[in-house]
């Protein structure tokens, strides 16, 4: 199998700077010589959770989200705040989204959301040692859901769990959790 070459980018500007994204629109000349252009949205890195209690249910969100105009069931995920590490991160959006604190945590993977259009790269990690507390997030409506991994999953396969990163992550978990 011959090495797939690599676009050469002509020029690229910043057409959108936003509080979360930024939208890059690139000129680039293909491995065949011909020229196009391409859009790319800027997105900074997350940390994405799986939240297990001490017997085993799962902890899950329910969120609005505006950009579907619905609400989801998902694992909690967030930013990466500048000079934080990604296991700094996780502790302090378990805490800020779901009230609970973080006893162990364990290194998953790292997966990127959407890698034709963003540079967003998601950061897995299993949360375990959970203590219950209060969220500190003013301006999230977020409510917790235990559920046990059979009733995540009986929603991913009847269409409540919409969300990729959630669907992906409560995967990788039954694989790793030997029920796969």
């Amino acid at each position: 199998m011959s090495p797939i070459e690599p676009v050469q980018i002509l020029s690229e500007e910043t057409i959108y700077q936003g509080s979360l994204i930024d939208l890059k629109r690139e000129r680039v000349r293909l491995p065949n010589g011909k020229e196009t252009t391409r859009e790319v949205v800027v997105h900074p890195q997350v940390v994405v959770m799986i939240p297990v209690l001490d017997d085993g249910r799962l902890l899950l969100i329910r969120q609005y989200r505006d950009a579907i105009r619905k609400e989801t069931l998902e694992v909690p995920a967030g930013g990466i705040d500048d000079g934080e590490t990604p296991e700094q991160a996780v502790r302090r959006e378990m805490k800020e989204e779901t009230g609970y604190s973080v006893g162990s945590l364990q290194a998953m993977t790292s997966f990127y959301s959407s890698p034709g259009f963003t540079t967003e790269l998601m950061h897995l990690f299993l949360c375990q040692g959970l203590q219950p507390g209060t969220p500190t997030e003013p301006d999230d409506q977020i409510e917790p859901a235990l559920l046990s991994l059979d009733e995540v999953m009986s929603r991913v396969w009847d269409g409540t769990i919409v969300d990729a990163k959630t669907i992906l992550s409560l995967a990788l978990y039954r694989l790793q959790d030997g029920r796969g």
